[in-house]
């Protein structure tokens, strides 16, 4: 746990007992802070006073004593309504902070030679693979690497922090419009699509959350930014003319007189006079599609602009297992791979897997989002058939029948992969793939999508299990 020492002797109030919460409190608490911890949620708060978190009910509170509120991410101080926290502490004029805000302190207290290197990365998508897989190079590497903020760990959840670490931190809009002082030694910043608006109110609000992540910055410190879309491309125009760090730009779409680019699968440095080869992506194990090039290329700008040696991050990436539940390959039964994509919940997160692979027995429904497929629609042709479960299977097929796309309602998830698998062993097809791919939220039949996900997999693994048993059997009938 990291000890949130600037706040000794401070009374803070924090309002929301989940992984960060709870985790920030214990931190206030072990740093000498008077605090003040609720949530709406009685369960939460049985679970936090288990914990040691000092929970006292807010409801009662004088606001005017308190010096800061530490407020979930999740909870809106503004769009679209504030939590009745949130106008308490703004009628009291308590400043809104998170706990990327507390480590920020901790690490800007610190002498400069004593503290930690900070790679954060944010965007509309691909943010937790490409976190994934900047720790997973940091450690190939040989380097102290830890991996939190809205992926794993809560930030303040990390090991104690010295010379040597570093904190590579996965950063939502959410966190970023609470944090003030954050210095990232490199900032990544991915790309940007329409998401959470209601929460920032427009683009240009969802913009400008994201933006926080370059405040504080110094010549010395890097800029990784995608420009494979209008948003980045405007918004390295923009830094550009600011100056004053050094900027990578990175793409999976084309070749870059500057930057960092992956075209044909192949990752190529040209931040420097002459181009250098890094690796092939065709021989990772886990990176799949044109998206997944980009996060590639974003991992190798940021652990290089640290000082890592180059070959050594591109065989790092060839060896990246993969993030759970995100385009992870399970297994193989004989020509047939099964592909678990649970955590995509939205149709940009589908079309990204959609367009990775082209004889797709595709799994998808549960509880839809707005417009349902009809964005992913027009890669149809790479989908042999769908397999549909959960609330959205019925709406679902009618849109699939108007896209001419053969499908079948199958209910449940079992159902689904275990009638995906025996029409693509039938199909003969050379390289078929079992996709769970939902474009929905899980919450009809499953608690979240990690738990859908490790449904998909059992089952996944039990078919491939009984593939390979009657394998071996015919293999010795034959051989009898």
């Amino acid at each position: 746990m990291i000890t949130a020492t600037t706040f000794a002797d401070r009374t803070v109030a924090v309002f929301g007992l989940g992984r960060t919460g709870n985790s920030a409190a214990l931190s206030l608490q072990a740093g000498g802070a008077e605090v003040w911890a609720w949530d709406d949620n009685e369960a939460s708060r049985a679970v936090a006073l288990e914990a040691g978190v000092s929970v006292k009910d807010l409801r009662e509170a004088d606001w005017s004593e308190f010096d800061e509120l530490v407020l979930s991410p999740g909870v809106p101080d503004t769009l679209p309504e504030p939590h009745w926290s949130a106008t308490a502490a703004k009628g009291a004029g308590v400043p809104i902070i998170c706990d990327i805000e507390i480590l920020a302190r901790e690490v800007n207290a610190r002498p400069a030679q004593d503290r930690p290197k900070i790679v954060a990365i944010t965007g509309t998508n691909g943010k937790s693979t490409t976190t994934s897989l900047i720790g997973h190079i940091m450690l190939a590497c040989g380097k102290d690497a830890q991996i939190g903020g809205n992926i794993g760990r809560g930030v303040l959840d990390l090991d104690r922090m010295h010379s040597g670490t570093h904190y590579v931190i996965e950063l939502s809009s959410y966190q970023l419009e609470r944090t003030q002082s954050l210095r990232a030694n490199a900032a990544v910043f991915l790309n940007l699509t329409p998401d959470h608006l209601d929460r920032h109110g427009d683009m240009d609000g969802y913009s400008r959350a994201k933006q926080v992540i370059f405040a504080n910055q110094t010549s010395d410190d890097a800029v990784i930014i995608g420009v494979d879309d209008d948003n980045g491309r405007a918004l390295t125009t923009q830094l550009k003319r600011a100056n004053g760090r050094r900027i990578i730009p990175i793409s999976a779409r084309r070749a870059l007189g500057h930057g960092v680019f992956a075209v044909g699968r192949k990752l190529t440095d040209r931040t420097k006079r002459k181009g250098v080869f890094v690796c092939d992506l065709s021989d990772a194990q886990a990176l799949d599609g044109q998206h997944n090039a980009q996060n590639a290329a974003a991992a190798y700008a940021a652990t290089t602009s640290l000082g890592l040696d180059a070959e050594s991050v591109g065989t790092a990436i060839l060896s990246f297992p993969g993030l759970a539940h995100r385009m992870e390959t399970i297994g193989r039964a004989g020509r047939v791979r099964f592909i678990n994509d649970s955590k995509a919940t939205n149709a940009d997160a589908v079309r990204q897997a959609l367009r990775s692979y082209t004889d797709i027995y595709w799994i998808a429904g549960g509880v839809a989002k707005e417009g349902g497929l009809e964005p992913v629609l027009d890669l149809a042709e790479h989908v042999t058939k769908a397999y549909l479960i959960g609330e959205a299977a019925k709406p679902f097929a009618k849109q699939l029948s108007k896209a001419n796309v053969d499908h079948k309602i199958s209910g449940e998830l079992k159902m689904a992969v275990l009638c995906a698998m025996r029409d693509a062993l039938a199909s003969g097809s050379e390289a078929p793939v079992i996709l769970l791919s939902p474009a929905c939220a899980s919450f009809d039949q499953f608690k979240n999508f990690e738990i859908r996900g490790e449904a998909f997999r059992s089952e996944a693994e039990a078919l491939i299990k009984m593939f390979e048993a009657e394998k071996a059997a015919k293999s010795q009938e034959s051989a009898a």
